[in-house]
């Protein structure tokens, strides 16, 4: 892998972590429910569901895609069916109750571990991450070097990118916190976000390998 490759792969992670997805959409709402620095677990929790997908497409996830093609329907359909029970949750309003963001402890209902579940499951189902993991990064692989320590860097790379992200959609969504005090505009936000995530499974089903 050249330095150039390096550098155009740098590029198009940047954008597409930056854009808007299910991950910085959790990312946000956490952040807004808890804060930036108690949303970090949830952050974790998609980061490490991040690097281990990473991970297996450097194992032979492509190999393995193709060899049993309805396992990406599988986790294709598991996705939208987690994005749309996030969709309905989030209109309802459930978890995002004011809480008192100066507060050191975790509210006992929800719990670092359960944040950290949260973010790991809403990443680890996104097929849209598979898909790039298989097709994506093997193209900034150099076949005739040896490739382990060329994915090694392309995953530290995107995972680096990654946080960088989470912690922009961390201080948004505490930002934004601070103008959700009124119920009004808090129920508002709340079917938004539930809109948004509906609106992602909706686009999953049209995802293809």
């Amino acid at each position: 892998m050249t330095l150039h490759s390096w550098w155009m792969f740098v590029v198009a992670v940047f954008l597409l972590s930056g854009t808007p997805g299910p991950n910085m959409l959790h990312v946000m709402t956490r952040s807004v429910a808890f804060g930036a620095r108690r949303s970090m677990a949830a952050m974790a929790g998609c980061l490490s569901a991040l690097v281990l997908v990473l991970a297996a497409s450097a194992a032979g996830l492509s190999a393995l895609l193709m060899a049993w093609p309805r396992l990406f329907e599988v986790l294709r359909y598991a996705g939208v069916a987690y994005l749309v029970f996030l969709g309905i949750k989030a209109w309802r309003g459930a978890g995002n109750a004011a809480m008192d963001l100066g507060s050191d402890a975790l509210p006992m209902s929800l719990s670092a571990a359960r944040l950290f579940r949260g973010g790991f499951a809403i990443a680890v189902s996104n097929p849209k991450l598979i898909l790039f993991a298989a097709a994506f990064l093997p193209q900034f692989v150099d076949r005739a070097s040896p490739q382990p320590p060329q994915f090694a860097i392309l995953v530290v790379t995107f995972a680096a990118i990654e946080c960088f992200w989470y912690g922009v959609y961390g201080l948004g969504g505490q930002s934004l916190a601070r103008h959700l005090t009124r119920p009004g505009l808090q129920r508002a936000f709340d079917r938004v976000t539930g809109v948004i995530f509906i609106g992602f499974g909706a686009a999953l089903l049209r995802v293809r390998p």
